[in-house]
């Protein structure tokens, strides 16, 4: 049995891999991922490590062949210089949660559509309705993630 390095057990990569071994023992070891992918083994051992940022295209097809796409949004939110600031952290979340969440910000369509004709009925958003606007624009994020997190799971469970 192969030894797990304890710096690499919170890292998305390796947990993917790990998580991967029930659809392919390959993947038991970074070897095995090497053979598969192209990819050197201490190349991904440095990237399990959190020691190296994966190319953009190494993301991609360790999440195609790991069945993760999860890593994809891992990457883009967190690792990618321009992602940080644009995509949001997507959690894979089962589809209970999911739907509560979904139907929770559902639950508040009508008082951020009633806000957001208020403030914007002049065509101004003046200082003092500003804080109503980030209201809604929170909200929008909010249903936004929670449509990102769907899309996650169906990408993840009905492939």
């Amino acid at each position: 049995m192969s030894r797990i390095a304890t710096k690499c057990l919170d890292n998305a990569f390796h947990i993917a891999r790990i998580n991967a071994i029930s659809s392919n023992e390959m993947f038991s070891s970074r070897e095995g991922v090497a053979e598969i992918t192209g990819i050197e083994r201490t190349r991904l051992g440095r990237i399990e490590a959190g020691t190296l940022i994966p190319y953009p295209e190494e993301v991609l097809l360790l999440a195609h062949v790991y069945k993760a796409p999860e890593l994809s949004n891992y990457y883009c939110s967190r690792e990618c210089p321009l992602g940080k600031q644009t995509i949001p952290q997507i959690e894979v979340a089962e589809l209970d949660r999911l739907t509560i969440q979904i139907l929770s910000s559902f639950q508040r369509i009508d008082h951020i559509k009633d806000i957001l004709i208020d403030i914007t009925a002049d065509g101004i958003i003046d200082m003092e309705e500003r804080p109503k606007f980030n209201q809604v624009m929170a909200a929008l994020d909010l249903i936004s993630a929670n449509a990102q997190s769907l899309k996650l799971w169906a990408e993840k469970t009905l492939k």
